[in-house]
């Protein structure tokens, strides 16, 4: 099992930095990064706290740091236009010499969109239009030329040069919904990746497998990804996304369940690891544990 981490962007670029090259001297697998420009709007925190660009900010650490992969968790697909996504992957990967995981998600965050002035559509649409989306990223990054005659995307004759280094870029799509983005997820992704303790991806996973079932995909050629909270050693706290942890000995427990249930990468968020030397201790002790 695959072992990321994920710096949030709501903190100094050195100190993301930081995290990236640490995690490239201490034998991690990959560091993603959100795509957001302010914080959510959640009781306990400042909507209107500074953070970071993702293509930017995934673009620098490309740059500067050389073996881990790196990937996003998720371009949101109100943001831009598709056609401009895939060519920005395409850099990306060059940029990285081919360690590059496209992430997409349909979006979500309304903060982001009311100040903005940025349409976000009722879930069927946005899903509806999700669905354009990766049918012209598929095109754009893996055949010569391509035409698409959408209701909210159209291509003439379009092309993306130069393409990708991998071949295929694989393209991660985030997100659970049971009744039908693990249907998107089985019929486009190259991997899939949701919040959640075992149990709950081992459910969707099972609930993934009977996706592919139906359209005749083999399940295996889906990589599985998933992240929680970690408290390395200290109380855990009762917030709204699932934690794991709480000493070393629960830590591995919770990782080996996750091994045990077929994930192929755990990707650890950095926002209850500390900051400066305590942040960095505590990815070391959780590196110790895989």
């Amino acid at each position: 099992m695959r072992l990321s981490i994920w710096p949030g962007a709501a903190q100094r670029y050195d100190e993301i930095l930081e995290v990236a090259a640490h995690a490239e001297a201490t034998g991690w697998d990959g560091v993603y990064v959100a795509d957001h420009f302010m914080p959510n709007a959640v009781p306990g925190r400042d909507p209107h706290g500074p953070t970071l660009e993702c293509a930017t900010l995934i673009t620098a650490l490309g740059a500067v740091v050389p073996r881990v992969r790196l990937g996003t968790l998720v371009y949101g697909n109100t943001y831009r236009h598709p056609a401009v996504l895939a060519n920005m992957a395409a850099t990306l990967d060059h940029v990285t010499g081919g360690r590059f995981t496209l992430g997409v998600g349909a979006g979500w965050q309304l903060n982001e969109h009311e100040q903005y002035g940025i349409e976000l559509p009722p879930v069927k649409q946005r899903l509806d239009r999700f669905v354009e989306a990766l049918e012209v990223l598929h095109g754009l990054l893996r055949r010569p030329v391509t035409s698409f005659a959408g209701e909210y995307y159209q291509l003439t004759d379009a092309v993306c040069e130069p393409k990708p280094v991998q071949s295929p870029l694989p393209i991660l799509i985030g997100g659970g919904g049971e009744k039908r983005m693990l249907g998107i997820v089985a019929k486009y992704a190259d991997a899939w990746n949701t919040w959640g303790k075992p149990d709950l991806i081992a459910h969707k996973s099972a609930v993934l497998d009977e996706y592919c079932a139906r359209q005749g995909r083999d399940p295996a050629t889906i990589a599985r990804t998933a992240q929680a909270l970690v408290v390395v050693d200290g109380p855990v706290p009762d917030v709204a996304f699932p934690v794991v942890g709480g000493s070393p000995d629960a830590l591995r427990d919770v990782l080996e369940e996750y091994r045990s249930i077929g994930l192929e990468e755990f990707i650890v968020p950095d926002g209850l690891l500390g900051k400066g030397p305590a942040r960095l201790k505590a990815m070391d002790a959780i590196r110790a544990l895989i």
